[in-house]
């Protein structure tokens, strides 16, 4: 088995509403016009109060503009539109996740700070709303693990303590692989653009791809702050605030500083429980 067929075998599974389909692929395609997109969404009344309050989240910046779905389009461009809708549907594609390997609560409240911190550390990089989503999804992968081998799943969550380097170590041993490149191919069957799955994939080894080697940086470096504020999981792995700032500057490859990283902390932890308040309207 690889990563490739298993996620074949649960596509269906772990499939995104059809109007997200839609909407993604009108803009893979480039033949999206705002109307075309407007009348999508507004079809789906659940998702256009979601998309709304969720676009006028201060983390966006738009508070209080968006008043209409064309209005949001036309603020917030198509790329950022796509991200905003996944994210707003994202939380209830993963059903059937064993509770007592995974607090699904906890889960998302990691992975919506893993996408509030890529795109802070973003911030000078263009085209930065990909960065949201990328740290959003960055753990999917795991969410597959737990739900299609518990078992086995189980066995690997006996590595936390030990870190995350112990966790993909555990992963590979048992599958073959880890849950980044099982992750990436999910996001590549839900046809996302190569520049997030792509960073999801090289998140553990940003070394792996040089042409993705900065994406991944930040996306490993998000995940670290994020694993820092709250870790994904039950057990608990004590981190010292000092330790997480010798272990990023001491890979200096994105030039971070203890005062970039604590600030980063402080502005991420005001804005996660805006973004997730939105995405569970």
């Amino acid at each position: 088995m690889d990563a490739r067929t298993l996620v074949s075998n649960v596509t269906s599974m772990f499939s995104l509403p059809d109007v997200v389909v839609r909407v993604n692929d009108l803009i893979n395609f480039g033949e999206a016009t705002n109307a075309d997109l407007e009348e999508i969404i507004l079809n789906d009344p659940a998702l256009t109060a979601k998309l709304l309050k969720f676009g006028n989240s201060p983390y966006f910046g738009f508070s209080g503009k968006i008043s209409t779905v064309s209005n949001a389009i036309s603020l917030i461009g198509h790329k950022e539109l796509r991200n905003l809708v996944i994210a707003s549907t994202v939380t209830s594609t993963f059903k059937g996740i064993p509770p007592e390997l995974v607090d699904m609560d906890r889960f998302w409240y990691h992975s919506v700070t893993c996408g509030v911190v890529a795109r802070l550390l973003a911030s000078n990089i263009k085209s930065r709303e990909r960065f949201f989503i990328a740290g959003l999804l960055h753990g999917v992968g795991k969410l597959i693990f737990f739900n299609q081998f518990p078992e086995e799943s189980a066995e690997i969550l006996t590595h936390v303590e030990k870190g995350e380097e112990a966790i993909i170590s555990a992963e590979k041993k048992i599958f073959g692989f880890a849950y980044a490149e099982l992750g990436a191919e999910l996001l590549k069957q839900w046809r996302l653009p190569e520049s997030i799955w792509k960073m999801v994939k090289f998140q553990s080894d940003p070394s792996q791809d040089n042409s993705t080697k900065m994406d991944a940086c930040i996306l490993y470096a998000a995940f670290a702050i994020a694993n820092y504020i709250q870790p994904y999981t039950h057990q608990y792995v004590e981190l010292e605030e000092n330790e997480l700032i010798e272990k990023l500057e001491s890979w200096g490859y994105l030039g971070l500083t203890p005062e970039v990283i604590e600030s980063t902390i402080t502005v991420a932890k005001l804005h996660v429980i805006e973004v997730l308040n939105a995405i569970r309207a």
